[in-house]
């Protein structure tokens, strides 16, 4: 898309008043929405035109994807899974949790069950302290290298 339609869309949104508006030519798509502040904010949402190359030629670059918020690295330890599998706090059903949240912890204290291929393997605490937080539900799916417990 030329430059010169980019501005005479920005401009017209602007100008008009309207929340946002979206262009498609081709494969190209255009989206243009304002911002709260009232400046307009544009977003190339599909791949780039595609143009005619000369035998030979190398193709162009891919235009790179806007780099995502980093979320803030909890303090303290963080105990992640070992493998994928189902989460579970309890040895079985009905039984109290290995651990609470506030719980003193040794290093070596079981603190979970992760269920893989029906072999129940019982997740060791790889740090002595408290537990600030524990970051899965009883009964979710986790993957390997997920966070299960923070442990200050």
């Amino acid at each position: 898309m030329d430059l010169r339609k980019l501005k005479k869309l920005i401009d017209l949104v602007q100008e008009s008043g309207i929340g946002e508006i979206e262009i498609t030519e081709g494969e190209e798509k255009v989206r243009i929405c304002r911002q709260p502040a009232g400046s307009p904010q544009v977003l190339m949402a599909a791949a780039p035109m595609q143009m005619p190359m000369a035998a030979g030629a190398a193709a162009a670059p891919a235009i790179p994807a806007p780099a995502a918020a980093v979320p803030e690295e909890p303090s303290g330890h963080t105990l992640k899974s070992p493998m994928v599998g189902t989460f579970y706090r309890a040895p079985s059903p009905g039984a109290p949790a290995f651990v609470e949240v506030g719980q003193s912890v040794t290093k070596g204290q079981t603190l979970c069950i992760i269920e893989a291929m029906k072999l129940l393997n019982e997740i060791e605490s790889d740090a002595a302290g408290t537990i600030k937080a524990i970051l899965v539900e009883n009964g979710q799916p986790v993957e390997y290298g997920q966070p299960l417990f923070l442990i200050e």
